[in-house]
């Protein structure tokens, strides 16, 4: 198996280069803040970029945590990579990945001026002071489960081939971790529920929540809700697209991942009550 290091200050847009390197060098794995990847896909691990502090984010980073590194190994051993490429923001960064996890020696070693101009860099790390985002080599959906309730930004790489033709080359997205420098958000059970209440009741088939429970677990909400529906309309319908309109909303408001989303209809009525909520077009 071949292993090459890929690095960069923080800031310089390795991650954002990632999946071209790798494919460039033949690598079809890659090792990125504490997540092993491979085509667009996460093996194994946790990001660094959801956790809570620098010093945190280091940590898995490095894979300190017996248990995460336990995870990746495993994989890595299932998986028999016939190549991995390993970030860090250091020599010393990227052997200790390689050492933690037992992978030997690095064949060949990539650093980010090796494959960026001046400018670029300087693009990447104003990017980063000024906005606080981070690039994870790996489509928004599949960061969904363990970026519930984060700002997820998908970015869409292409490459020319020719006069007026593109290759798709993968897709990334872009987060802005909990550690960002521009300090922490809330976004409280309240805010939840009336995003909910208010789509169940600009509906003509819903009358109105009236039992509303929520939970934010490591897979992301628990949802469950008790509502009154309008008499005449199909109820198993209804409920489907509320669900789904639901659903669209959370993902829109804030990224969230729904996990379990349970909607009970718990009494009929027999005429719809006007909204109090002033409905928007296209609703």
């Amino acid at each position: 198996m071949r292993l090459v290091a890929f690095v960069g200050q923080s800031g310089t847009g390795k991650s954002h280069r990632a999946s071209w390197v790798a494919r460039e060098n033949d690598l079809d794995y890659i090792i990125d803040d504490g997540l092993l990847i491979h085509e667009n896909t996460i093996v194994a691990g946790k990001s660094a970029k959801k956790a809570p502090s620098k010093i945190s984010s280091i940590k898995i980073a490095l894979f300190i945590e017996e248990d995460h590194r336990k995870e990746v190994k495993e994989a890595i051993a299932r998986c028999k990579p016939q190549g991995i490429l390993i970030l860090g923001t250091s020599d010393g960064m990227v052997d200790k990945i390689a050492e933690g996890l037992d992978l030997g020696e690095f064949d060949k070693r990539i650093y980010i001026e090796d494959v960026a101009s001046s400018y670029e860099i300087e693009q990447a790390r104003n990017t980063r002071l000024k906005q606080g985002k981070h690039v994870i080599p790996v489509p928004a959906m599949q960061l969904k489960k363990q970026f519930s309730g984060y700002f997820l930004d998908p970015l869409q790489l292409f490459r020319r081939k020719g006069k007026g033709q593109f290759q798709s080359i993968g897709e990334k997205t872009v987060v802005r971790p909990t550690f960002s420098y521009f300090g922490n958000y809330t976004i409280s059970d309240y805010a939840i529920y009336q995003l909910v209440n208010y789509n169940i009741v600009i509906m003509p088939e819903m009358e109105k929540v009236t039992r509303f429970r929520t939970s934010n677990g490591p897979d992301g909400l628990f949802i469950d809700i008790d509502i009154i529906m309008v008499y005449g309309y199909n109820l198993v319908e209804a409920v489907k697209k509320a669900r789904n309109i639901i659903l669209q909303e959370l993902d829109k408001f804030a990224g969230f991942n729904v996990n379990v989303f349970n909607i009970t209809v718990k009494n009929l009525t027999m005429k719809k009550t006007p909204p109090d909520y002033p409905v928007m077009e296209g609703s």
